[in-house]
């Protein structure tokens, strides 16, 4: 056997790899591509309703970007009391293909070898995650409390003439207590 005969499994495996490689990128992209009909700014209204039957009202909004890995889904909320105080609260998490198709990692915090990472839900950190089902994008967010009981937080998100139709819902072990749904407009 000469020295050319084995270096050619060699180059085979060397192509083979690259094909491999090149094929994971297609697939992310393709993925990540799904985005698209989402991509824009939305804001609305609506009335928060709580358990007990009593509604807060709220001013919504989300941005919905494409991301060189991925996407970003920032959203805010102004909620106007009772008392006459404002609470404003923002949020912004960025999400990357997973290897499983239409469910996307969150990636919330750089590790120490600079790669993004989700929190940990151990450390009162919420697990966040989203997917693409049809004409719906879900994010959850997780929180574990101190003594191990859980809150999920649901936000619906689907394509509507015009802008996305928001269904929010909050669990806590299990239980609903709050939701919202509500039209938000394409800006």
């Amino acid at each position: 056997m000469s020295v050319s005969d084995r270096i050619v499994p060699w180059k085979v495996i060397a192509l083979a790899a690259g094909l491999m490689a090149w094929m994971a990128m297609l697939s992310v992209s393709a993925r990540a591509a799904e985005i698209t009909p989402f991509v824009g700014d939305y804001v609305g209204s609506a009335n928060v309703v709580d358990t007990d039957g009593s509604s807060t009202p709220r001013d919504m909004s989300v941005s919905i970007h494409e991301t060189k890995n991925g996407f970003n889904v920032s959203w805010g909320t102004v909620t106007y009391k009772l008392d006459g105080r404002v609470k404003e609260q923002k949020f912004s998490v960025d999400f990357q293909p997973s290897h499983r198709a239409d469910v996307f990692s969150a990636a919330m915090k750089r590790n120490v070898f600079g790669h993004e990472v989700p929190l940990d839900p151990m450390k009162g950190e919420p697990f966040v995650w989203g997917r693409i089902e049809g004409a719906t994008l879900t994010v959850f967010s997780l929180f574990i409390n101190e003594n191990g009981g859980y809150e999920l937080q649901q936000f619906d998100r689907t394509l509507a003439e015009g802008g996305l139709d928001l269904s929010f819902s909050r669990f806590i072990n299990g239980e609903k207590s709050r939701s919202v749904e509500t039209f938000l407009k394409k800006q």
